[in-house]
């Protein structure tokens, strides 16, 4: 019976659920809305160019491309989205060659709309890599493709994809925590089942299918891994789509037609299929329930027997186009002759290209994008007057060791590329042939590498990344006063827009804190790789977490971090840096902003002009199970503003001279309500919270006194 269902009712089915889920478990920034304008316009578009044809309207392939959209695509212009869907869904009957769809839909309108403004994105890292998720998407995916008998495409690539995320991890060396994690990447499964299994735009043949896959797999490898660029898999398959006419020529095979039964003659058969669907789903259950094994940019170097461990730093990143400056605060605490850092940067720096930055500046910017809490008065109720008063505040109130000559250091493979002095900081740039001739020079130079440094250095060494290697000289800090070390701040012009994190797990003794600052011109910033969720905000709280707002916060996020098994990036404010509402700490001036390294903006007056920065503060706990792969960053074109913000309310103090009872329920009513967020967010025992609450009660009556 199920045979007869046309394939396209699964799909919407699938698409439906998952949109579902994105928008009520993981919470996408997608409103019902937006969700209705892009179905709306896939549907007309679909009735118009089926008028114009003399064609008969066909509903569900529109809706299908309505769905993948609102999967997919962002935006916060509803008209963007709007022509996406119409771009969609034209493009079936405009771009066609021997009555076939050239592209598929969905892909071409979301590729022509990110090349054509900056206001739209893909946000890859939404769906998380949950395991159960996975298995929920490969289930539902492979009866869509199945239903299609379209699986052998969805099986070639991941098969491909597999071997290319596989290989490429052995050659680097990488542990294989590495390649299961970006396996279960949720955007990667539902382009495989539901993108590149599209029947109408694969080749027709079985073997010009798998061709076609293993062109896109390669693809998606060139665009991800050579020129590190985010929404690989969407930008190959846009490529690809190009070489099916050929492919079908040379490889000829049987058309699709959308009918009952699909288009292949039974002679074939289903066993074969269904074979198919219970092995890939079968392997597809292995990965993503497969457990994990197992900072700050680098690592730290200790000499002799030191215990140095990272536990909290902050990292500005100044991103436009390809150029990047970045300035890295530690919360080093100990003797300054131990110090020692190691950072991977994808090239050769030039001494211009270093400097020792201010602290505080980025203690400023820290002040200005800090969480809140905000304070409102309540006027006098017999009165109607809005006296509101806001008052903010902030969240929480030599050389001579690496003097080896470089003919020493290039025996074992090391070249000393350049040597500086910057600050209070000796610098060379190393580049190295294999690991275990760095680490040996390190160690031969007095240093005692952490226990499984030499594994991540020949990865990133395996990947032609150079070695920022940083420790303090003492004479010059002598002379600069300070007696604290004060943030290294490299330029540098890369691709990569991402943070090597993975050495800063080696010798970590424990998870770690880690604030991103990212500055830039288009938009808010988030990850690819993992998913980026916004803090709960706008939430009233009792009065007496004004007292340790710091405790509160700190068990705010500890909370959020325990429900989301810590696995997510939070943002705690995006805003445009010409103003704020409310302020924790004023907006940063032009000259500040240009000692972080925002290298766009003109020196002058703030009055001058409106300063073009955008300011995102990202908040990660991490540690080497939770997050095996370095943060990769994307920047969005959302320009919404959040923050993340907490409200207490006082009551009116006077004498309420009207409505007495009705103010006095009210308060009663409203200390519940923040009592219950404060549970909620904090994940405290509400008895205890409504104990330390100090608000009117009211009398309830007895039964007789009614």
């Amino acid at each position: 019976m199920s045979a007869k269902i046309d394939p396209r009712y699964w799909q919407i089915a699938s698409l439906s659920g998952l949109l579902v889920y994105g928008i009520v478990v993981l919470r996408f920034d997608l409103t019902p809305w937006r969700v209705a304008g892009i179905l709306g316009a896939a549907l007309v578009t679909q009735w118009i160019c089926s008028r114009a044809a003399h064609l008969r309207f066909e509903w569900r392939s529109a809706a299908i491309s309505g769905l993948s959209l609102s999967l997919l695509l962002r935006s916060n212009s509803l008209l963007l989205l709007m022509a996406a869907a119409a771009i969609a869904v034209s493009s079936k009957f405009l771009i066609r060659r021997n009555g076939k769809h050239v592209f598929n839909p969905t892909n071409l309108a979301i590729v022509v709309m990110m090349v054509a403004t900056p206001r739209v994105w893909v946000s890859s890292g939404q769906w998380g890599s949950a395991a159960f998720f996975g298995f929920l998407i490969a289930c539902a995916g492979m009866l869509v493709v199945y239903r299609s008998e379209r699986s052998d495409v969805t099986l070639a690539f991941l098969l491909f994809w597999v071997a290319i995320l596989f290989g490429r991890s052995l050659w680097l060396g990488d542990p294989l925590t590495i390649p299961f994690y970006r396996l279960g990447n949720g955007a990667l499964l539902i382009f495989a089942f539901f993108m590149i299994s599209d029947p109408k735009t694969t080749p027709d043949a079985r073997a010009g299918r798998i061709l076609f896959a293993a062109l896109v797999a390669a693809g998606a490898w060139f665009v991800q891994f050579r020129l590190f660029r985010p929404n690989a898999l969407l930008w190959s398959l846009a490529v690809c789509a190009l070489a099916v006419p050929l492919i079908d020529h040379l490889l000829v095979g049987i058309r699709f037609q959308w009918n009952n039964r699909g288009s292949r003659p039974e002679a074939l058969g289903l066993f074969k299929e269904e074979i198919a669907v219970k092995t890939i789903a079968a392997a597809l259950f292995v990965l993503f329930v497969t457990p994990q094994a197992f900072g700050f940019c680098g690592f730290y170097v200790a000499k002799g027997d030191a215990k140095l461990f990272n536990k909290a730093s902050q990292v500005v990143l100044v991103r436009d186009g390809d150029r990047t400056v970045m300035t890295m605060a530690n919360d080093f605490k100990g003797d300054p002759r131990e110090f020692a850092v190691v950072i991977p940067v994808p090239t050769v720096l030039e001494r211009g290209q270093i400097r020792v930055a201010n602290k505080a500046l980025v203690d400023r910017l820290d002040a200005y994008s800090s969480p809140r809490l905000v304070e409102y008065f309540d006027p006098d109720p017999c009165a109607m007057r809005d006296e509101r008063m806001v008052r903010p505040s902030a969240a929480a109130n030599q050389a001579g060791a690496f003097q080896k000559k470089d003919i020493a250091a290039k025996a074992l493979g090391v070249t000393i590329e350049a040597r500086y002095t910057v600050g209070e900081y000796d610098i060379l740039i190393l580049s190295a042939k294999e690991s275990s001739g760095l680490t040996t020079w390190l160690t031969q130079n007095g240093y005692r590498l952490p226990a499984g440094a030499a594994e991540v250095l020949g990865s990133y060494i395996r990947q032609n990344l150079k070695f920022f290697v940083a420790k303090v000289n003492l004479r010059e800090q002598a002379r600069t006063g300070f007696n604290y070390l004060r943030p290294i701040q490299v330029a540098y012009e890369s691709p990569k827009f991402m943070l090597p994190i993975r050495l800063g797990t080696v010798n970590a003794n424990g998870p770690q804190e880690l604030f991103v600052y990212a500055l830039t011109r288009k938009g808010r910033v988030e990850t690819t790789n993992y998913r980026t969720v916004r803090l709960p905000s706008d939430q009233d709280v009792p009065l007496y977490v004004g007292s340790n707002f710091a405790t509160f916060y700190q068990a705010l996020f500890s909370e959020q971090v325990r429900r989301q098994d810590m696995s997510t990036v939070f943002l705690e404010y995006a805003w445009d840096m010409n103003w704020c509402d409310p302020c924790a700490a004023q907006p940063l001036s032009r000259d500040e902003l240009r000692g972080l390294g925002v290298f766009w903006l003109t020196p002058g007056n703030d009055s001058s002009g409106a300063i073009d920065a955008f300011v995102s503060r990202l908040h990660v706990r991490y540690d080497r199970a939770h997050f095996p792969d370095d943060l990769v960053f994307q920047e969005t074109g959302d320009r919404q503003n959040f923050q993340a913000r907490y409200v207490m309310h006082h009551p009116f103090k006077g004498t309420v001279a009207c409505g007495a009872e009705e103010y006095r329920a009210m308060l009663h009513a409203r200390g519940e309500n923040e009592a219950k967020n404060l549970a909620e967010l904090t994940g405290w025992r509400i008895e205890d919270i409504r104990k330390r609450m100090d608000i009117p009660t009211v009398h309830e009556k007895k039964w007789w006194e009614w």
